[in-house]
């Protein structure tokens, strides 16, 4: 079972590529939402006030992909596409890659864009530290307080990171384990008597 994925570990050095008179500032960021997209685009129009595009591609999620390119005014699918087919290249998801392209005065023509678009994601990219994570279940386990024992036994024998707890009359605990364990860590409790599990995502 396949259960680690690629992302980068934080933004990116600032790289640069020239072509003709036109410049193209790059950048990855590590992001799991939409609004972290809008956040960082907001952040680097406010520092290129005089950029004419902002071109980027995204891709979030391990098992759901859900990604978007946007060519931001260039001609349809020199831009976006070529960032977003480097993000694929790298093998990486939960990143956004934006390349911020200063005018030059010569068009480049679609070739010549998709080019440096490409180009200019790669490089922003390879500045990038790029970390293996593992694919992590998150469960829900619910007891009563006679059983705390046996709950905090299983967490320590199967080595299950504990993510939050609630200890009162019925006490509850929020596990994460690597995917490809879940089985063998969801058997461990519901071979227990009075303890119900169940996965929360």
């Amino acid at each position: 079972m396949d259960d680690t994925y690629k992302t980068i570990s934080q933004p990116s050095e600032e790289t640069l590529y020239k072509e003709k008179g036109s410049k193209f500032f790059g950048y990855a960021f590590p992001v799991t939402s939409e609004d972290e997209v809008k956040q960082y685009l907001e952040v680097l129009r406010k520092q290129h006030t005089g950029a004419v595009h902002f071109c980027y591609a995204f891709q979030i999620g391990t098992e759901k992909i859900y990604y978007r390119a946007n060519d931001d005014g260039e001609p349809s699918n020199s831009a976006g596409m070529p960032i977003y087919g480097q993000i694929q290249s790298f093998g990486v998801t939960n990143v956004l890659v934006v390349s911020v392209r200063f005018f030059g005065g010569v068009k480049l023509g679609v070739g010549g864009l998709i080019s440096a678009y490409r180009t200019s994601a790669q490089m922003a990219l390879e500045a990038s530290e790029i970390l293996e994570k593992t694919i992590d279940l998150q469960y829900k386990v619910t007891f009563e307080y006679k059983d705390i024992n046996k709950v905090m036994r299983i967490l320590r024998e199967k080595n299950l990171q504990l993510v939050s707890q609630r200890m009162e009359l019925d006490c509850e605990v929020v596990f994460a384990v690597r995917k490809k364990n879940a089985p063998e860590a969801m058997g461990a409790f519901e071979a227990v008597y009075g303890i119900s599990i169940v996965e929360i995502g």
